[in-house]
Formats: structure tokens, C-alpha cells, sequence
């Protein structure tokens, strides 16, 4: 048949089937259902997490498990070394035989099908993400919970849009609504979540798009509370004081010293993960179980070691024990938080650039706290009369890095005042993110979501922008100059009448009082060397036109033309059927470029 625009067959079969567009009332009837299945999904994955930390480094059978709490010392004694490897085999196991998309953080997976496949992921993917993160977790690894979740809950979103044949908008939407579900649940921040859709997952943001998200995320947060109580996430004693007192300018240098700081840690924590990877991908001999079994083996190193000299495993897992002793001060000595940031970043690359399967928020949260922790103690020091409070600090670097090397720096505000439920925080956390987010641009201009899929070509947008198209009206951007002539007129009176009108590009052809077809002068001067001179505009007029109405947007013109594979739009007042004399202008590809780069303008630098 030759090249027909769509490929094989079964491509052009299910390019051909139509989408079924929800009604807004269903639409958030499904929104529920997400933000259900998202919250509950959060309920079983931390549950598994529970289960394979306590068989693996207690040899109990238990679901309950605590992360703000110390791990106690493992019977294993030494072999605890081999507890992160068994997982990593368990892992590779997965990962390599069902799911390779379960493999790293999973929300740059996520990104990539929003923009790339149409919201499309693998329904297995959920499934596998969740035993293979749950174990990587349980077993060691030093990394989060919060990316699993996102993924289990995108992945439910998208394989209800697929078995329903909803069209791609809502199928992204529902994506969303499952990510923010997943993440409002996990963390208690129903805004938060709100806002990591937007930031992150969601395409477009209008009423049909958000509500669906919001209404997804309330439900999910619901669950999460019925499981896990409305308690925020971290527990800060010293926050029952007031006690960030900005009005001194040495107070709100400091925390633009610590935006500068996190900016830096941000890009530097970005380069280290995939850095790590291409090391483990090219240096290390083997293939991926030989490379994760080892990476693994050297995180199991560490938290022995760890455990032998200071008590704790300090970096196993999601850390937040860590984190609350910070935030708590439990934990003030200098030393022992600087060996930790380092640690935690070293065994986090590690972790992920062998190939497990976590997220990167919860590592983040525990190198802004144990840095910004440290910073605090270094600035009281310095300044005793300041009344400083290292818990405060550690709570902007925690924000600060979160947002820094995300991207998303509006949710890295609302998420920790919500994980900490004190209004205070606010103004902190806004200059040191604003700052972090800046630097980290610099040295850094993608994040640690988008960096993955840019090395796959897989640009991301750097913006959420108005699509102006959704507003324009065909009648603002047609063509208005064109000239009807006779489908009888020979190709030579065409030519005379080229040298006439050398402005007009677009020729309406008629015939019999209808229209005939319509003739781009380009299109006939680039071939007419090979036509004979006696041949008529009727016989080489392109019949791939539309007709249209005035009113008519162009974005929906756009799509039409696509669908239909036209070349050309016949604009008039009216619908159907219609006289030549009742067109009022034409547009081609050049109109709708032309229109597209004028708006461009709006964006510019």
C-alpha cells in the first residue's frame, strides 16, 4: 500500500478506534477510584516494606514497623553484610524478567509515558514496582518510598484509561490523580500531592484536569489516615515555640547561605546517581545482577559498620529515624551529621546506580536535614546571641534540597509544612528553596527526574505554558487573500494569472457551482516543468480539504487536519455543504506555523 502516514496494520487499526471521552461526572467518579486504589496502595506497600524488614533484619513475621524509630541491632551480627544482597537478587530477579521500567526512582518512567506514549504503562508494572521497591527497601537499600508509590499509582491510572479507551488528556489526568494520590497518602500532604501533580506529572492545568486530581489525592489522603492516623509525618518539640526570628538580616542571610548550599548538594546529588550509573554500566565487568549484587554489598558494608562504631544503621532504608532525631535533637553532633550527609549520598548512588528499584525523596529529606542540621549547629556556634536552632535549618534543608533537585519547589514548600504542621517553616523554606532551585539550575539545568530521560532524547518541557491555540479561532489566523478559478482553466491560463496576482498563494478551484478542490501555487510551480500546459486546474487540484467554521479553534482545526489527513481548511460562516462564494479565507501548514510562532513570543527569554 505504501507509506499511508501510519505504518503497519495493527497500528493503523488501533490508530483508527475511537477514544471515549467520560462525561465530567463519571470522570470524577474514576477520579475516586484512583485516588482509592492510590491510598490502599500506600497501605500495602508500606506493609510490604514492614514484612520484608522484619523477616530480613529481625527474622520476625510482622507487618508493624515504625521508620521514624531506630532498626535494632539485626541476630544476624555480621552477616547483615548479605542482607541488602539477598534483596538486590530478589530485585534483579524482577525487574530483569517483568518490568525493566520498575528498575531506578520510577517518576522519570512516569514522565516518559505522559509525554511520550500517551500516558501508556504496562499494567505490570504496579505490581512489580511494588514487590521489587518493597524489597529493596526492606532489605537495606538507601532509598525512598514516595517514587514506588507515585509509579503504582501513575500505572493503575493509566491501565484504567487503556481498558477504558479513554482519550490521552484523560488518561494523563487520571496518571496524575494516581500520583498525587500515592504521594498525598504516603507523606499526610493532601496539598502537596495537589502540587506534585501539577509540577511534575500533569500536562495542562484547567478546571477538567485539576478537579479529577484533587478530588483522586483527597481520597487517597483519607485512606492513608484511616491506616496510618492524621498525625504529620516528623514530630518537632522546639516547633511548640515561635522561635524564627527574621526580622534580624543575619537570620535571613542564613538561610540564603543554606539556599546556596542545598543548590549545590541538589546538583551535586543529581550528578552522583548518574554518575554512579554510567560507572556501574561501563566500568564494572558482568551484568545487572553481578553489578546490583555488588553495589548492594558495599551499602551492607557501610550500615555494619555503621552499626558496630555509632549503634545504629543510620542509612538503611528510608532513614527518617535519622531525620526525627534531627528534627528532635537527638541528634546535635557536628561530626557524626557531616559523616552521614556523606554517607547517605554515597549509599543512595550506590543503591540506584547498581539498580534498585526506589525513590529519591526520602534520601533527599535526609541529607537536607542531617547537612542543614549541621549548619544550624555550625551558626550557633558562631552566633550564640542569634538564639539559632539547628532544627530549623534542618528543616529549610530538607525543602531546600527536595526542591533544588526535583524541580518542584512549590510542592517541597507545602509538602514539609505539612509533614510539619507549623506555619513558621514558610518563609524559611521559600528563600532557601527559591535559592537551591536557582543554583541548582546553573550547575544543573535538568533535574533529577528529567536528566533520565533527556539522556534517552526524551526531552521534557521545562514550563507549564498556556496552549494559545485553545483560544485563537480559525477566523484569526486564515489566509483571506485566494482566488476562485474554473476547474476548466488550462494550466497556462493559470500561469497568466500567477504573473497577475503574485501575492495570492491559494486558489479555490469550482466546478459546476461547487467546489472542485483547491490548488497551492507552490505546490503547482515545483512540477509544472512536468505538466502539459493543456492540462486543467481540475485535474490537479487537491481534494484533502476541510471545511469549517469561524468559531472554530484552531487546536481542534489542528487535530482534524491530523485525523483526516487534509492539507488544507476551508473557513466559512456556516457548517457543511457550502457555495465557493461563502468562503471566507484558507489555512494551510504555513497559517498554522506562522500562529504557533507568534505565540512563542509570549514564552521567549
Amino acid at each position: 500500500m505504501g507509506s499511508d502516514g501510519y505504518g503497519d496494520s495493527d497500528e493503523r487499526k488501533v490508530t483508527l478506534e475511537q477514544p471515549r471521552r467520560l462525561g465530567w461526572m463519571s470522570f470524577a467518579l474514576l477520579a475516586v477510584l484512583v485516588g482509592l486504589v492510590a491510598g490502599l496502595g500506600a497501605v500495602v506497600f508500606r506493609g510490604l516494606i514492614a514484612l520484608f524488614h522484619n523477616l530480613l533484619f529481625l527474622g520476625s513475621f510482622s507487618f508493624s514497623y515504625n521508620a521514624n524509630v531506630h532498626t535494632p541491632a539485626s541476630p544476624w551480627g555480621p552477616f547483615i553484610i548479605l542482607i541488602p544482597v539477598l534483596g538486590a537478587l530478589g530485585v534483579a530477579f524482577l525487574v530483569k524478567n517483568f518490568a525493566p521500567e520498575a528498575k531506578g526512582h520510577g517518576v522519570p518512567e512516569v514522565m516518559d509515558a505522559i509525554y511520550y506514549t500517551k500516558g501508556v504503562i504496562r499494567p505490570i508494572v504496579a505490581a512489580v514496582k511494588s514487590v521489587a521497591s518493597a524489597l529493596s527497601i526492606g532489605s537495606g537499600g538507601s532509598i525512598g518510598r514516595e517514587g514506588p508509590i507515585i509509579q503504582i499509582g501513575s500505572s493503575f491510572g493509566s491501565s484504567v484509561g487503556q481498558f477504558l479507551r479513554l482519550p490521552p488528556w484523560q488518561t494523563i489526568t487520571l496518571i496524575a490523580a494516581g500520583a498525587g494520590g500515592g504521594i498525598a497518602a504516603t507523606f499526610n500532604t493532601p496539598i502537596g500531592g495537589v502540587l506534585f501533580a501539577i509540577e511534575i506529572m500533569m500536562h495542562e492545568v484547567s478546571v477538567k484536569t485539576l478537579v479529577p486530581v484533587a478530588i483522586s489525592t483527597a481520597m487517597a489522603t483519607y485512606i492513608g489516615r484511616l491506616f496510618f492516623g492524621t498525625h504529620p509525618s516528623f514530630v518537632i518539640p522546639q516547633f511548640e515555640m515561635p522561635y524564627f526570628h527574621l526580622t534580624h538580616p543575619l537570620i535571613i542571610i542564613a538561610y540564603v547561605g543554606l539556599g546556596v548550599i542545598m543548590g549545590v548538594v541538589a546538583a551535586l546529588f543529581i550528578k552522583s546517581i548518574y554518575g554512579m550509573e554510567d560507572f556501574f554500566d561501563k566500568r564494572i565487568p558482568g551484568n545487572y545482577y553481578t553489578r546490583h549484587l555488588l553495589g548492594m554489598l558495599l551499602v551492607g558494608v557501610i550500615i555494619y559498620l555503621l552499626m558496630i562504631t555509632t549503634g545504629h544503621y543510620y542509612i538503611e532504608g528510608v532513614g527518617y529515624a535519622t531525620v526525627q532525631d534531627v528534627l528532635s535533637s537527638a541528634q546535635s553532633s557536628l561530626s557524626l551529621l557531616a559523616i552521614l550527609f556523606v554517607l547517605k549520598l554515597l549509599t543512595t548512588s550506590l543503591t540506584l546506580g547498581s539498580g534498585a528499584s526506589g525513590g529519591i525523596f526520602s534520601p533527599a529529606l535526609y541529607m537536607g536535614a542531617t547537612l542543614g542540621g549541621a549548619y544550624g549547629i555550625v551558626l550557633d556556634h558562631i552566633f550564640p546571641g542569634l538564639g539559632i536552632s539547628p532544627p530549623a535549618f534542618a528543616v529549610a534543608g530538607m525543602a531546600g534540597l527536595v526542591g533544588g533537585a526535583t524541580g518542584a519547589a512549590m510542592t517541597a514548600i507545602v509538602m514539609i509544612f505539612e509533614m510539619t504542621l507549623d506555619y513558621g517553616v514558610v518563609i524559611p523554606m521559600t528563600i532557601t528553596v527559591a535559592i537551591s532551585y536557582g543554583i541548582r539550575k546553573v550547575l544543573s539545568k535538568e533535574s533529577i527526574y528529567t536528566l533520565k530521560n533527556v539522556r534517552r532524547g526524551h526531552y521534557m518541557p521545562e514550563a507549564l505554558q498556556a496552549n494559545m491555540q485553545f483560544m485563537r479561532r480559525v477566523k484569526d489566523v486564515m489566509e483571506k487573500r485566494f482566488t476562485i478559478m474554473s476547474a476548466d482553466s488550462t494550466l497556462e491560463q493559470f500561469v497568466g494569472i500567477l504573473s497577475q496576482q503574485p501575492t495570492v498563494s491559494n486558489f479555490l478551484i469550482v466546478e459546476g457551482g461547487r467546489i472542485a478542490g483547491v490548488i497551492r501555487k507552490y505546490a503547482v510551480m515545483g512540477a509544472i516543468g512536468q505538466l502539459d500546459r493543456t492540462t486543467t486546474l481540475g485535474e490537479i487540484a487537491r481534494r484533502d480539504y476541510l471545511i469549517m467554521t469561524t468559531e472554530t479553534t484552531l487546536y481542534d482545526a489542528i487535530r482534524k487536519m491530523r485525523s483526516d489527513q487534509a492539507s488544507i481548511i476551508l473557513v466559512t460562516s456556516q457548517e457543511g455543504t457550502v457555495a465557493p462564494e461563502a468562503v471566507q479565507g484558507m489555512i494551510t501548514t504555513e497559517e498554522i506555523t506562522s500562529s504557533i510562532a507568534e505565540d512563542a513570543d509570549l514564552f521567549s527569554d
